[in-house]
């Protein structure tokens, strides 16, 4: 008999990335978002983790043999993102009946685990780079941390096993994501294209020369069902990246190049894209139109905000992944392909022209 798996945040880039591939691998698979969308393959369940009762209702029939959570909400203050998140995990996981049998239950967080919450991102005394697992949780207020808590104590009662997944930036599709860098440099380069804008890298110098990683939707995805698959991956925590390095003063350049665009040179100033990309509005519905394209709302495209967290950092990231390593998880996806693969699912789409 195939495994059932409840995938929550199914509609964002990890959970889609993570149902597709269940559904591969021959998994029953139940995908569940506020507002659902069609997904080959996946039994769609409409619900608000916020709302108890509701979700209860929604979820309180099935017995998944393992349960990935790769959903949040931005809140205004990190005391909110804690209120409302593990409120979110503790409705979730309340919801469903005590196990019969093995469940394993997968917690996507991220490296704000050693970079801090957006409140204090990349500020006061941060854990040497490369980041590793064994590094411990900062002296700081973070929901990630709040989550965690909420699996662990679950995890007690029920006696299930667990397993949480630190991604670096993520590359994959999803629309109105808050978190989109790869279709938001996609847009943007189209911008600068279609407006004879010069393509100009809006991070820091730091994050121009320095070295970084970055991780695949679909390499996550991966971790994710090897750990599920993977005794010895059980109630561990794991960074997940894509296995190569890079500088953004390359990868700009590589970018550049597929939108057949000559990249700005880079003179040390971080000029951020929610500046660059203000009052874009009506040009992009106006490419939208012209072209055919399916989504003409820039703001349901581009995340500005978050693309210029991640890129105007004061220092280099680099993610180390010893652990997942030697417990055999040897999967590898070159960053620059993953933009390139991104870009093209982007075109077809009819996301960008």
């Amino acid at each position: 008999m195939s495994k059932t798996a409840l995938v929550v945040g199914a509609s964002g880039i990890v959970g889609s990335a993570a149902a597709r591939l269940l559904v591969e691998r021959g998994w029953r698979v139940h995908g569940l978002a506020r507002r659902p969308v069609a997904q080959d393959g996946v039994v769609p369940v409409a619900a608000d983790l916020l709302d108890a009762a509701g979700t209860r209702a929604a979820i309180g029939g099935l017995s998944p043999d393992a349960v990935f959570i790769t959903t949040w909400l931005r809140q205004d203050s990190e005391a909110e993102n804690i209120r409302v998140n593990s409120a979110m995990v503790r409705n979730l996981l309340d919801a469903l009946p005590r196990p019969n049998g093995p469940r394993h239950v997968a917690l996507v967080t991220g490296l704000k685990h050693y970079l801090g919450p957006f409140e204090a991102y990349g500020q006061g005394s941060l854990p040497q780079t490369p980041f590793r697992e064994t590094q411990g949780r900062l002296d700081i207020d973070n929901f990630y941390h709040a989550q965690e808590d909420e699996v662990f104590a679950a995890a007690a009662r029920d006696g299930f096993s667990w397993s949480v997944h630190r991604p670096h930036t993520v590359i994959g599709k999803a629309v109105g994501n808050a978190m989109t860098m790869g279709t938001t440099l996609a847009v943007y380069a189209t911008l600068c294209r279609e407006l004879g804008r010069p393509f100009v890298f809006p991070g820091s110098a730091a994050q121009w020369g320095g070295l970084t990683d970055m991780t695949d939707a679909g390499q996550l995805a991966r971790q994710l069902l090897w750990a599920t698959e993977t005794p010895a991956a059980h109630d561990e925590a794991f960074n997940i990246v894509n296995g190569d390095v890079f500088r953004w003063q390359w990868m700009w350049g590589q970018i550049a190049e597929w939108f057949g665009l000559t990249p700005a040179p880079f003179d040390g100033t971080a000029r951020p894209l929610a500046d660059q990309m203000q009052g874009l509005s009506e040009p992009w519905r106006g490419i939208a139109q012209r072209e055919g394209l399916v989504e003409p709302d820039l703001d349901r495209l581009a995340s500005p905000w978050h693309t210029d967290a991640d890129l105007g950092r004061p220092i280099e990231v680099v993610t180390d992944m010893s652990k997942s390593r030697k417990l055999g998880f040897l999967d590898y996806q070159a960053t620059d392909e993953a933009f390139f693969a991104l870009f093209e699912r982007l075109r077809a789409d009819r996301l960008i022209p």
